[in-house]
């Protein structure tokens, strides 16, 4: 149990460190095509790459072993997808009217958010798991906000997708643990897409040669990004309390500045790396906690 736990940490840790630097490639791909069109592509795109992996793995499998896609699965998929649809769409018209590290910073806020909600849906959530969060939301405002820090217009939007992020940790956490997880991911990664590409074609102006200028930031962003990023979320949260998911995932604000400093040429202050240190001892806290509770909870 404990090394399934373990496995589960480090796929998310990877995930985070995925997510941090596919945020680049998200504020990137905005310079040529607008933030329906640019998701609705990516997010096809790792449907369309994640769907021979998924044939080739069933292939591979005895006839019994293959789990059907059943009702219950699509609608997992679906609400699933919903979520992510709505989260990372706020994410990226968000970053029009505010700023990389004011996004960065007040999307992360799921990770309060995510042991909130689950309150309300009769979780448990032990004292290790508000400490940790409350130092990874200390490190995040370090990290990411200077000084003058003001309310943009952006900065709801954000807010409002950190609200939809929680619930789809918590969507993902619920449906993994009983459903085969890359079928679930196939089937958000589609139900996002189609939502976005539908939300393109009626607000934004489609030209192929956008689309082909801003063709490196959507490979990136669906290949790396989504589908493995993503992928690896559902298969991680399947063996992993959404709480813990949560603080682990937050990593990708320390991950993001990491790319924005290598890739952009964006300098960190020592209060950046201060944060980083607080972020990880929060994520660290929130493990190597004593969590009786936690391990009876179910997710």
């Amino acid at each position: 149990m404990r090394s399934h736990a373990l496995r589960a940490d480090l796929l998310m840790l990877l995930t985070a460190m995925i997510w941090g630097s596919a945020f680049v490639a998200q504020r990137l791909g905005m310079d040529s095509i607008g933030p329906f069109l640019y998701t609705g592509l990516r997010f096809a795109l790792a449907a369309l790459i994640l769907l021979p992996v998924l044939r080739l793995l069933e292939g591979r499998s005895s006839s019994a072993t293959v789990t059907p896609l059943n009702r219950q699965l699509l609608r997992g998929g679906v609400l699933m997808g919903l979520a992510l649809a709505l989260g990372i769409n706020l994410q990226q018209v968000g970053l029009l009217f505010t700023s990389v590290t004011n996004s960065g910073f007040i999307t992360g806020l799921y990770v309060i958010i995510v042991p909130l909600l689950g309150l309300f849906i009769g979780h448990k959530t032990g004292l290790g798991i508000w400490l940790g969060a409350s130092l990874a939301v200390v490190g995040m405002f370090l990290l990411s906000v200077g000084e003058g820090f003001t309310v943009a217009s952006g900065d709801w939007l954000q807010l409002a997708g950190a609200f939809v992020w929680g619930v789809h940790v918590l969507l993902v956490g619920f449906f993994a643990g009983r459903h085969d997880p890359l079928r679930l991911a196939l089937v958000q990664f589609i139900t996002c897409a189609v939502i976005s590409l539908v939300l393109a074609v009626i607000f934004e102006e489609i030209q192929l040669q956008s689309i082909i200028a801003a063709g490196p930031a959507i490979l990136y962003g669906g290949i790396f990004g989504v589908a493995i990023g993503f992928t690896l979320q559902v298969v991680a949260q399947k063996d992993a309390i959404a709480s813990h998911a949560a603080i682990i995932l937050s990593l990708e604000a320390v991950f993001a500045a990491i790319a924005g400093a290598w890739l952009l040429g964006e300098s960190l202050e020592l209060r950046g790396y201060f944060g980083c240190a607080l972020m990880f001892a929060g994520m660290l806290l929130a493990q190597l906690w004593p969590k009786k509770l936690a391990e009876k909870q179910i997710v």
